[in-house]
């Protein structure tokens, strides 16, 4: 059997390291951008549900209202109905769900599979809201694109290890510019007078080049099991080579199957990454789906739902430029980044309690702030699990090691509501 290791001189060369990195970065975009758009495209659609339907349901007007910043009360902080923290646990639960579980299960199924199946999920997202007569199959778009983001992340992690420790930065960057771009372009073509159904179908591209990055730009070593599961794998070799890929070199580091307890201690042994990672997104998206629509400030230039729009932009500028640092700089102290992230939530915090910042601007430079070391938490997670892993765990650690931002925003989605409901009834 041929090393999986990537001293391959046709996976190593100048040409074919450029053509890996900028893969994974567009693995990376192409991947979250589903994720990124459907929230919004979702609510667009609902919005035109309900105008031809005025006897829609609460759920429908009560999407509706958030997205667009409508205000149904008379509290202080202009509240909306319902804390955005509920399309945030829509959108993140079955991502939770499939990275808490997908991991001792997933290397029975091919990466060139888990991939197709991935496109598949994210063409059938914008096919379903586009085409949406009722508010479940909205729904249920938004459920696929999370399906897809939630098996890719883990999926495209664990490949990772295939390839040149560089293309994890090339990943980073890509996850990172799917935030800007997936929001800009979404709103731009919104904004040149297409409608949200002819939009979606126009990002029907994105699938399409998730394919053309994976199975013709990327550049794996020969030995790379594209069609094969890492049991088929495994069990097909005679006994002395199945000895050799028993030992712990580089060459063999993917080949070695895992069991059940050895998994577990892989995962007790990742604690000190997912734990700081996890309270990083815990503390952002508690800003961002908690706080952040709280933050309203009059008389401003920008209405409240311009306010919010810009806050969500920048901190994903902030996230692009962090994610995007890991030739530059790599941080090691992820515990410090997760401190300095739970100061920006309580400080953001007692600001909306008391009402002392003086202006959107301020909080503009908050949220840019929140979004580099949200970002640079989440690159240099993986840069060092992919560094300090024993080279045989090192596939099923990256996958395992995902869930930890997506607990972290699961959490925040449901800490935010009381928070919101408290706020609301001042």
């Amino acid at each position: 059997m041929e090393p999986t290791d990537n001293t391959d001189p046709d996976s190593t060369g100048r040409g074919a390291q450029r053509r890996n990195w900028a893969g994974f970065w567009l693995l990376g975009l192409c991947n979250n951008f589903a994720y990124v758009v459907m929230l919004s495209a979702a609510h667009d659609i609902l919005k035109k549900q309900e105008s031809q339907n005025a006897t829609a349901s609460n759920s429908v007007t009560l999407a509706v209202d958030i997205q667009a910043g409508n205000s149904s009360n008379s509290s202080s902080y202009d509240c909306n109905p319902v804390s955005t923290a509920a399309v945030l646990l829509a959108d993140i639960l079955p991502t939770l769900v499939i990275k808490l579980f997908a991991p001792f299960v997933i290397h029975k199924l091919p990466y060139g599979v888990r991939v197709l199946f991935c496109v598949v999920m994210a063409a059938t997202s914008f096919l379903l809201v586009s085409f949406s007569s009722a508010v479940w199959m909205s729904i249920l778009g938004v459920v696929f694109a999370s399906i897809s983001a939630g098996l890719g992340e883990l999926s495209f992690l664990s490949l990772t290890v295939y390839f040149s420790r560089a293309v994890l930065g090339g990943w980073g960057s890509g996850t990172g510019g799917a935030g800007v771009a997936g929001s800009l372009l979404y709103s731009g073509l919104i904004q040149a007078g297409l409608s949200p159904r002819i939009t979606l179908l126009i990002m029907l591209v994105v699938p399409l080049a998730m394919l053309v990055s994976y199975f013709f730009l990327l550049v794996p070593p020969p030995s790379f099991p594209q069609w094969k599961s890492s049991d088929s794998e495994y069990s097909a070799v005679g006994s002395e080579e199945r000895r050799q890929l028993m030992d712990d070199s580089p060459e063999n580091r993917t080949a070695r199957l895992l069991t059940f307890t050895e998994k577990l201690q892989v995962i007790r042994g990742l604690l000190k990454f997912i734990l700081p990672l996890g309270l990083v997104y815990f503390a952002e998206y508690f800003i961002n789906q908690g706080l952040m629509e709280l933050l309203f400030f009059r008389p401003f230039f920008l209405t409240h739902a311009d306010q919010y729009r810009w806050y969500q932009t920048l901190y994903q500028v902030g996230v692009l430029f962090s994610r995007s640092s890991l030739c530059c700089v790599k941080i090691r102290k992820l515990w410090a980044l997760s401190l300095l992230q739970v100061v920006n939530a309580v400080f953001l915090l007692f600001a909306v309690r008391y009402l002392f910042l003086p202006s959107a601007w301020l909080v503009f430079v908050i949220v840019l702030y929140e979004g580099l070391l949200g970002g640079a938490a989440y690159v240099n997670t993986f840069y060092f699990i992919s560094k300090e892993t024993e080279d045989r765990y090192r596939e099923f650690a990256m996958a395992a090691a995902s869930v930890g931002d997506s607990l972290g925003i699961a959490l925040a989605g449901l800490a935010a509501f009381p928070v919101h409901r408290y706020f609301c009834s001042l």
